[in-house]
């Protein structure tokens, strides 16, 4: 399996391309490193580099990379719109492919140690990184900038960094490194040059102070266009869409009788995000992925079946799993057909959603009905990768009970092994269970708002959503029987009770 991580290291250079160029030779010289986009800002004083690659030559790449900052970048000498706290200012690690989040976590831990021990510049860790909560957001971790944080490094033991000498280096200051998922910039650019109206926006939307969920944002002066702009990072696009985001900044704006401009993506975008922004802002009828040409190509590309729903073949596009489920082995069985079940369930909830939403005779819930849609998508993705994380946990029991027992010490860890696979194995179903449940209830809140011709497809939604949480709470119970920790069985079945009582379903008899 390839294993991929992406790094967005930020430097406190963006006015002087030679410099820039400097620092990307220097990251781009480590061998399987790719450099995918450069971004230099004027006005933030700024410049985003991505790289992707395997772990290990994209942490060289960006350790080449702040200490060509290091030699370059003199924070004493400067001034832009954008908060920094050092030449290199924030290296985040996210995972791609192959990789895990506590593997970047790792890195992340791995790469500041070194950052110190080559150049002697203090590191800072954030996002799943940190070592302290009040390090979670990097706002925090950057809140003075250099300039106030070389004054407090002298006498508050809180700030002092996670690696190295309570002191900055004297020019490129200090280094925030972290690990986070996929995070989106996105800047909104406003007609007048006000930022006192941009930081009232901002403080509106972010969720620090009451916005929305997974935004953080600021206004910043963009002094040689004559405008102000809502600064926005977006860090899980899913739950909080681009559009939504835009949308909110609009009426914002319109409350101090000023609009929006134009905005612009800093750095890269996943495609995912793209099109769900589409599928909002063009209001397509029956829109999908499978639509776009690239995903189309992609999809070939690798041997997945290229049959559409238009098609009139959809066989062809379940045969696979069914196939998969009929054969005579353990796995994919129950617990994988459970999450299917929900999927489906969340896939059904999408479209009479999005149907709905196109119709005159909802136009007064076009914006609930766009809520629902992105929330059934979030769901459907999140129940189609259980269906494999639960014939993997399952694959785990069966690995566990074929581990030797000749002897004392064999047949203890054996024993163990197969105790904690066999939890692993009830909290995947759990996490569906749980999952599914949700998407009952809100399936049945969607009845009073969906078009009348859809409520029979939100009928069958929410009975395979049912299906999928009693399915999953099933395959609970029967690893419960297997388990020797009657706490943890306990505080199982009590949860197992619960759901069952959301779904109306009348409490079960257990086994002692």
């Amino acid at each position: 399996m390839k294993r991929l991580i992406e790094c967005v290291p930020n430097f406190s250079e963006g006015r002087d391309a030679a410099k820039v160029d400097a620092i990307v030779a220097a990251m781009s010289s480590v061998p399987g490193v790719y450099v995918l986009d450069r971004e230099m800002d004027a006005d933030h004083h700024r410049s985003v580099i991505t790289l992707a690659g395997e772990p290990d030559a994209v942490a060289e790449a960006a350790l080449q990379g702040a200490g060509k900052a290091m030699e370059l970048i003199d924070l004493t000498q400067h001034t832009g719109a954008h908060p920094r706290v050092g030449a290199t200012d924030v290296v985040p690690f996210i995972p791609i492919e192959g990789v895990t989040i506590e593997d970047c976590v790792a890195l992340a831990h791995r790469v500041g140690n070194e950052i110190w021990k080559r150049y002697r510049i203090p590191v800072f860790f954030y996002e799943a990184a940190a070592t302290r909560p009040d390090r979670v957001n990097l706002e925090n971790v950057r809140r003075g900038q250099f300039e106030g944080l070389r004054e407090e490094l002298k006498k508050n033991h809180d700030r002092q960094p996670d690696v190295g000498e309570p002191k900055v280096h004297p020019t490129a200051g200090v280094t925030v490194v972290g690990a986070r998922k996929f995070l989106i910039a996105y800047n909104v650019n406003l007609n007048t040059p006000d930022v006192g109206i941009a930081n009232k926006i901002a403080k509106a939307i972010r969720f620090s102070s009451g916005g929305l969920r997974y935004v953080k944002s600021m206004g910043v002066e963009l002094k040689a266009r004559n405008l102000a702009q809502v600064s926005i990072n977006l860090t899980d696009f899913e739950q909080t869409p681009m559009h939504r985001v835009y949308e909110m900044v609009k009426r914002e704006a319109e409350r101090y009788g000023v609009t929006p401009v134009g905005s612009e993506i800093v750095g890269l975008v996943p495609k995912k995000a793209l099109e769900m922004t589409a599928d909002f802002f063009l209001q397509l009828e029956n829109f999908s992925p499978a639509q776009v040409f690239e995903n189309k190509l992609e999809d070939a590309l690798s041997g997945a079946p290229l049959v559409a729903a238009k098609d009139g073949k959809l066989a062809g596009l379940a045969r696979p799993f069914l196939e998969a489920v009929a054969t005579p082995a353990a796995t994919p069985g129950g617990g994988s057909a459970s999450a299917f079940a929900g999927a489906l369930a969340a896939a059904l909830g999408q479209m009479v959603t999005g149907l709905s939403r196109k119709k005159k005779s909802q136009a007064a819930y076009v914006d609930q009905l766009s809520t629902a849609l992105d929330e059934m998508r979030k769901t459907a993705d999140e129940l189609a990768g259980a269906i494999d994380r639960d014939a993997e946990s399952y694959d785990a029991v069966m690995a566990a009970f074929k581990l030797p027992h000749g002897n004392a010490k064999e047949t203890s860890q054996r024993e163990e092994a197969i105790q904690k696979a066999t939890k692993g194995a009830a909290e995947v179903p759990l996490q569906v269970a749980e999952r599914t449940v949700v998407l009952f209830e809100r399936l049945g809140q969607l009845e009073g708002i969906v078009a009348a011709s859809m409520r029979s497809d939100l009928h069958v939604a929410r009975l395979m959503a049912g299906a999928g949480t009693r399915g999953a709470l099933a395959n609970i119970e029967i690893n419960l029987d297997g388990l020797k920790d009657a706490a943890y069985v306990a505080s199982m079945r009590a949860k197992v009770a619960a759901l069952r009582e959301r779904l109306g379903d009348a409490p079960r008899a257990t086994s002692a």
